[in-house]
C-alpha cells in the first residue's frame, strides 16, 4: 500500500516552500482530489476523484494551446515518472501489488476502444477481436519483459476508455454492467496516484511545465 493523503500532505506542507510554483500547484491540486477520493465509499465517485487527481498532476498549459492528444500526454508523463523513480515504486506496483487487477483489466473487452468501434459499426467482429487479441499479446509481452512504462501505457488506455464512458454520460451511476472495470480501475488508481505525487515531490527540480489553468 502506498502513502496516504495525510502522509503526503504532511510532507508537502514541510517542503512546499522549496517547490517551483508550477509543481507546488500541481501537487496541491492533486492532493486535494486524492483526499476527496479517500473519503469516498461510492466506487463510481471514487474513480472520478482519482482520475481528477491524476489529471491535476500531469495536465500542462502547453497541452491546452496545441491540443496534444491526451493519451499521448499522460503516456509521456508516465514514462518520465518511471525514469525518475529511483526507488522503483512503479515497478513494485505493477509486478507485485496488482498483477491480478491488471491482467483482469486487460482481458476485459468493455474497456477496449475497438470493442465499442465494433458496436458503432466501424469494425467487424473479426477486426475488433483480432485487434483485442493483438493488444493482449502486446500487454502480456510487456509484462513478461517487465517493461513498466509500456504496461502502464496499456493499462491507462483502458482506464481512459472507462473515464470517457463515465464523463460523457455513457454509463449509469451504480450500474451493474460495469462493476468489474470500476473495481479494477479504482484498485489500480488508488495506489498509483499517491506514487505519482510522491515521485513528483521527490523530483522538485525536474521540468514539469506550467500547470493548466494557473491561479490568477
Amino acid at each position: 500500500m502506498g502513502s496516504t493523503h495525510k502522509e503526503l500532505k504532511a510532507r508537502q506542507r514541510a517542503e512546499r516552500e522549496n517547490y517551483p510554483e508550477n509543481l507546488s500547484l500541481r501537487v496541491h491540486r492533486a492532493l486535494s482530489w486524492l483526499d476527496r477520493a479517500e473519503q469516498e465509499d461510492d466506487p463510481d465517485s471514487r474513480f472520478i476523484f482519482l482520475w481528477i487527481a491524476f489529471n491535476a498532476a500531469y495536465a500542462t498549459e502547453i497541452d491546452d494551446r496545441v491540443h496534444l492528444n491526451e493519451q499521448a500526454t499522460f503516456n509521456s508523463f508516465l514514462r518520465k515518472l518511471c525514469d525518475l523513480d529511483g526507488e522503483k515504486r512503479f515497478d513494485e506496483l505493477v509486478w507485485n501489488a496488482y498483477p491480478n487487477a491488471i491482467r483482469v483489466l486487460l482481458d476485459n473487452p468493455y474497456v477496449f476502444p475497438c470493442f465499442w468501434n465494433h458496436q458503432k459499426g466501424y469494425l467487424t467482429e473479426e477486426q475488433w477481436k483480432r485487434s483485442f487479441d493483438g493488444a493482449k499479446k502486446a500487454a502480456h509481452s510487456a509484462l513478461a519483459e517487465q517493461n513498466t512504462p509500456m504496461v502502464l501505457s496499456i493499462v491507462f488506455s483502458r482506464i481512459y476508455t472507462l473515464r470517457n464512458q463515465i464523463m460523457h454520460g455513457g454509463a449509469t451511476w451504480g450500474g451493474k454492467v460495469n462493476r468489474d472495470q470500476i473495481r479494477d480501475c479504482v484498485a489500480i488508481l488508488a495506489d498509483l496516484v499517491p506514487v505519482v505525487i510522491e515521485v513528483m515531490m521527490d523530483n522538485a527540480g525536474a521540468l514539469w511545465g506550467e500547470a493548466s489553468y494557473p491561479v490568477v
